[in-house]
């Protein structure tokens, strides 16, 4: 699962997308309104999550156009500790929830997940592939319930082509789903993170196989 992280304070940015990470959610950063309005155009996101005091306004005023741009999009407000007017000003702008600092990391955890599970685009959060079973929420990914130990970038990309088995996913829609905005991409990682994962697929014996499409990007499909 990749969120928008929409907040200036960049210790408490870099700590959220530090501790998601290491529990498989990919956490794109942004400090400002303009920022999360590219943002939104340019990435798909299960879920954002917002500062309301950004250096370019309130942002409650960007929940607008990030419905527009993605309609459906649950987005968590952050709010202060006891500042019961500031969140229900936030939940009458269109949150579907917030989250009062300081806050635990489990039940960030927790909210992430479970809005990503109601949301509209959401129809199923586990899907099946072949042997494969994948979380989309929870991006864990198992072969007859034993898991695949893939790394985030492998599961991101994983998760990407499962969501469109049998169709081709274009390079850079790949690319878009695997890194964050901003990142340096050497020519040819995201093809060593789809060789590791054709690797550990063939080797827990899936049933599925990864084809490169020549000049287009790559095809998940079942071997049977």
């Amino acid at each position: 699962m990749r969120i928008l992280l929409i907040e200036d304070e960049l210790e408490l940015a870099s700590a959220i997308e530090s501790a998601l990470g290491k529990r498989n959610i990919a956490v794109d950063c942004v400090s400002s309104l303009s920022e999360a309005r590219y943002a939104i155009r340019e990435c798909q996101y299960k879920v954002v999550l917002l500062d309301r005091l950004l250096p370019d306004g309130d942002g409650l005023t960007v929940i607008p156009d990030l419905r527009a741009a993605a309609p459906g999009i649950p987005v968590i407000v952050l709010t202060a500790a006891g500042e019961i007017a500031a969140r229900v000003e936030g939940l009458d702008a269109g949150a579907d929830d917030y989250l009062a600092k300081p806050f635990s990391m489990d039940e960030l955890t927790a909210r992430l997940r479970a809005l990503a599970r109601r949301a509209p685009t959401m129809q199923t959060h586990k899907v099946s592939v072949g042997a494969l079973e994948i979380d989309l929420v929870s991006l864990t990914a198992t072969v007859r319930g034993e898991p695949l130990g893939l790394r985030r970038r492998e599961l991101l990309a994983l998760q990407a082509l499962v969501e469109r088995a049998g169709k081709t996913v274009q390079r850079d829609q790949l690319i878009a789903r695997v890194y964050g905005l901003g990142e340096d991409i050497q020519s040819n990682a995201l093809d060593a993170h789809i060789s590791r994962l054709r690797s550990k697929l063939a080797l827990h014996d899936a049933g599925i196989e990864i084809r490169p499409v020549r000049g287009i990007g790559y095809l998940l499909s079942t071997t049977e």
